[in-house]
């Protein structure tokens, strides 16, 4: 079963513009500096919604008749290895959580 790119696109749209201070008891330890890691994270996430934002735009092109079909196939592409990497990601934050549960006191 698929994911459709614009949904994950939309779904990261929304995790970035999300208010950062959401949960109680949640707030990091050096709430006012970013580590390398965090910008990392931050910029790797803003680089997927543009790659999205550009496929969903190349899209409508081509809807229109105004984008070569090049142009959509290699935007789809990108979007989709962009997804794969995300969802990767993902996981291993996952494995990782799930690691540092099992861990004993």
């Amino acid at each position: 079963m698929a994911i459709p790119v614009q949904n994950v696109a939309n779904a990261v749209a929304a995790y970035a513009k999300s208010p950062q201070n959401a949960g109680a008891g949640m707030e990091a330890r050096d709430a006012g500096q970013d580590s390398p890691f965090a910008g990392l994270v931050k910029g790797a996430i803003k680089e997927a919604v543009k790659i999205g934002e550009k496929q969903e735009a190349i899209s409508l092109a081509a809807i229109n008749d105004r984008a070569d079909m090049n142009q959509v196939v290699t935007a789809i592409a990108e979007a989709e290895a962009t997804l794969q990497v995300v969802v990767a990601v993902r996981d291993k934050v996952v494995d990782a959580y799930k690691e540092i549960l099992r861990m004993p006191v």
